[in-house]
């Protein structure tokens, strides 16, 4: 809103006046989107974050920044210090030349080179995820309410109990669940995906 009131003819001071911040805020404001991709800067566009999120990706190639603000969008995370953390852990090539950043204090090269790989590997595994938890979610569902019908019909529920008694109990859990993040539900679909 800053830029386009400046865009329209209002003067910094008198955006600063009548917001009753210090001008020097108002500037910084103006500039708070410089060097981020157009990209990135749709992605952000209703999200609330501190100016210094921008230095970080600033030092950043366009594609790391669209993948930097996806990852944080995605796990609800626009704080300085998690883009600081995807900066350190960004591979030289995909910053800008010349900005590289600054080492964590008590790590080794080797030690960031290892970051940089888990990282990468983390951020692979969790697209993974999002793209199989809508069909998940989707197969619990239908799971759900199979086993359902299944344990009311009473000659099933005799069978299985003589036969196989410890499924019984793993069933009703199922059954039981309102929700996937339920945490007997969820470290079973964890293993069964595995």
């Amino acid at each position: 809103m800053i830029c386009l009131a400046i865009e329209r003819g209002v003067a910094p001071e008198q955006l600063a006046k009548a917001l009753a911040v210090d001008i020097s805020s108002v500037r910084r404001k103006i500039g708070l989107l410089d060097g981020i991709c157009p990209e990135a800067i749709d992605l952000l566009k209703d999200r609330q974050f501190s100016p210094e999120l921008s230095r970080a990706l600033r030092k950043m190639k366009p594609m790391r920044q669209v993948e930097c603000v996806e990852l944080m969008n995605s796990v609800n995370n626009l704080s300085v210090p998690y883009a600081e953390a995807l900066l350190v852990a960004t591979p030289e090539n995909q910053l800008i030349a010349g900005r590289k950043p600054a080492k964590l204090a008590g790590l080794s090269a080797e030690q960031m080179s290892l970051m940089e790989r888990e990282m990468g590997n983390l951020q692979v595994q969790y697209k993974l995820v999002e793209q199989t938890y809508g069909q998940d979610v989707l197969n619990l569902v239908i799971a759900k309410g199979f086993l359902s019908k299944l344990m009311e019909n009473e000659a099933v529920r005799r069978f299985i109990s003589k036969y196989q008694p410890d499924l019984v109990a793993e069933f009703e859990a199922i059954i039981a669940t309102l929700a996937l993040d339920q945490p007997h539900v969820s470290e079973r679909v964890q293993a069964s995906s595995k």
